[in-house]
């Protein structure tokens, strides 16, 4: 009965503070400037494309069969600029079918959340909702389907083979609560980790865990404090790992009409967890580290003396200062050390410019690894979150550091690798991605041989329009789409 009267009490309360929060927003004032992630390379599209047989320069590789999709924030009708923060757009997600060394198409579709599907004159997209349905931050294939992913608020939304809606899934049923946007795939059990959060409960994040046959086997919960905002975690192989940081809920960011209600709080103690896969969350050992704030890691891997290697993308601060979007001016590739028994991190510089989006041969998640591949930040006065002209090759190995410049007026976004085939080494594969060109408003899909990484692209497939700035994407083999592309 007591936890009845609580759940009542909390429902009250949470829409009392949002009809408050609705009516702050609407009488904001209208802001000085443009919205910096509503114009430029920011700038949404209005309508749903399909472009058949894509020009292409080069040669797309004959083993590639599979489709690359990319998604981001793209809202269907004009918000209010004041209030709206990057990471709440409706979602749309992008994708390019490639096999037979030709790019058979490219579409373009908004996840149909419940405000989509109005402004577009459709009926409600099938399936159950949970807090929130707007799903725009990652996409990626698994137990032969294809899944949106966002954190905090909805399930993830089952894609079909050319990108539409098919209903908004929480695993069949057997997800209980929000997922995570970072669903990291263990390579030794084909299994999904991530950390999930809710934006209604500041107490608990929940490690969750989704088996090979699309269903969650695992939901543990973890206490903290604060409502952390947890936006990535990583994986070794015996152990996951949490990003517990100082970008936590604000009920007062909240209660003024913002959208996003996170920001960087100095009060909280920055941390990370060192969770055994399938052990109690009251197990969880938590290490020390120097303030900061993290939102992608990129690998991970346990040393033979016990401590744990973790090599992040690491901000000095976030969302301390826009409710708009991140800030993109102090960011750096970085390694951390995590100390178990000391329950401490030390972090060590790997290279101060400014980067994001990490990614590696995700063959080898949990394992040691020579490669890292991070995306170019443009350093930007105006707010902004763009890429640069450049993508960066790490060799963890030797120290060295390789750029692949795309020419002036390009920005790029997150490249994933691809192996040649299943028992290709570690540069012996594709680097896929889109590089937008601001001055012809133009986006290629670049296709890079990983083994050739500062030379000229192995194809690029022209599309005649600019794809704007977005998160996550990865490529879905057509055997791991479940069926024909």
């Amino acid at each position: 009965m007591a936890n009845l009267i609580e759940s009542v009490i909390r429902k009250t309360v949470t829409a009392g503070v949002m009809k408050l929060a609705d009516f702050n927003r609407e009488h904001m004032p209208e802001p000085d400037q443009p919205n910096p992630f509503l114009t430029g390379l920011n700038a949404p599209m209005d309508r749903e494309l399909t472009l058949e047989q894509l020009a292409v320069t080069g040669s797309i590789p004959p083993g590639l069969d599979g489709r690359y999709l990319r998604i981001g924030p793209n809202p269907i009708t004009p918000p209010q600029g004041a209030s709206h923060h990057w990471f709440v757009g409706d979602g749309m997600v992008h994708g390019l079918r490639i096999a037979g060394g030709q790019a058979l198409w490219y579409r373009n579709r908004w996840i149909r959340s419940s405000k989509v599907s109005a402004a577009l004159g459709e009926p409600p997209a099938p399936g159950p909702r949970h807090f929130s349905d707007t799903v725009n931050t990652n996409v990626l294939g698994h137990a032969g389907k294809t899944w949106a992913l966002v954190e905090a608020g909805g399930y993830p939304v089952q894609l079909g083979e050319e990108l539409q809606t098919v209903a908004h899934d929480n695993f069949g049923g057997s997800l209980r609560g929000s997922f995570t946007a970072h669903a990291h795939r263990d390579p030794a059990s084909g299994e999904l980790h991530g950390i999930c959060y809710e934006a209604t409960d500041h107490d608990h994040i929940r490690h969750v865990v989704v088996g090979v046959d699309g269903r969650v086997r695992r939901e543990e919960p973890i206490a903290v404090k604060h409502g952390p905002s947890v936006h990535d975690c990583m994986i070794t192989a015996q152990y996951v790992l949490v990003l517990d940081l100082p970008v936590t809920f604000s009920l007062p960011t909240l209660v003024a009409g913002y959208t996003f209600p996170y920001i960087w709080n100095p009060a909280h103690r920055a941390r990370v967890g060192v969770l055994k896969k399938d052990a109690p969350g009251s197990t969880i050992v938590w290490c020390d580290v120097d303030p900061c704030y993290a939102f992608h890691a990129c690998n991970a891997f346990e040393m033979p003396d016990g401590r744990i290697t973790l090599d992040v993308v690491a901000h000095a601060t976030m969302f301390e200062h826009s409710k708009q979007g991140p800030n993109a001016e102090a960011s750096a590739f970085e390694r951390w050390t995590i100390d178990p028994m000391a329950r401490q991190v030390t972090r060590r510089l790997i290279d101060a410019t400014p980067q994001e989006f990490p990614r590696t041969d995700e063959r080898l998640l949990g394992q040691p690894y020579r490669f890292a591949y991070c995306a170019g930040l443009q350093r930007d006065v105006a707010g902004e979150f763009n890429g640069a002209s450049h993508l960066i090759r790490h060799d963890m190995h030797t120290g060295a550091r390789d750029v692949h410049d795309f020419g002036a007026g390009s920005h790029v976004g997150e490249f994933v690798f691809e192996p040649r085939h299943p028992g290709a080494g570690e540069a012996e594969g594709w680097l896929m991605g889109l590089v937008v060109h601001a001055d012809s408003q133009t986006t290629d899909f670049v296709v890079l041989d990983a083994d050739h990484f500062t030379g000229p692209p192995q194809a690029v497939v022209h599309l005649p329009h600019r794809v704007p700035a977005g998160f996550h994407g990865n490529w879905v083999a057509r055997a791991a789409a479940g069926g024909p592309g």
